[in-house]
């Protein structure tokens, strides 16, 4: 009898070790998912964007309406390797060279 319980245990033992080797592909395949679900969620919209400003800044040309991160708006009057000179104000006389980063959004002329 004694026997029996032992082939028993051993049995019972083999199960759980095929249930554990389950429940950890099942936690691999979880974050699998999660970590998918983030690079999808998170990540994707944040490289397109910045290939949608870096295009936006490549297109940038002499007179062209821009706005600073500042919230400035003003009129591109110079444009460098990696800074450009903006004008601001309705006078004319305030030009600011900035780098081209700090342009959140081109209006092109005649463009509405």
């Amino acid at each position: 009898m004694g026997i029996l319980l032992t082939e028993g245990a051993a049995d019972a033992g083999a199960g759980n070790a095929a249930a554990g080797g389950m429940s950890l592909i099942g936690i691999l395949l979880f974050y699998a998912v999660v970590i998918g679900a983030m690079w999808f969620f998170l990540m994707r919209p944040q490289s397109k964007e910045k290939k949608r400003v870096a295009a936006m800044i490549s297109a940038l040309e002499i007179g062209d309406c821009v706005l600073t991160t500042s919230g400035f708006y003003g009129i591109v009057i110079d444009i460098t390797d990696d800074m450009v000179i903006v004008e601001f104000g309705s006078n004319k006389n305030c030009r600011i060279p900035m780098d081209k980063s700090a342009i959140s959004r081109v209006e092109k002329p005649g463009e509405n």
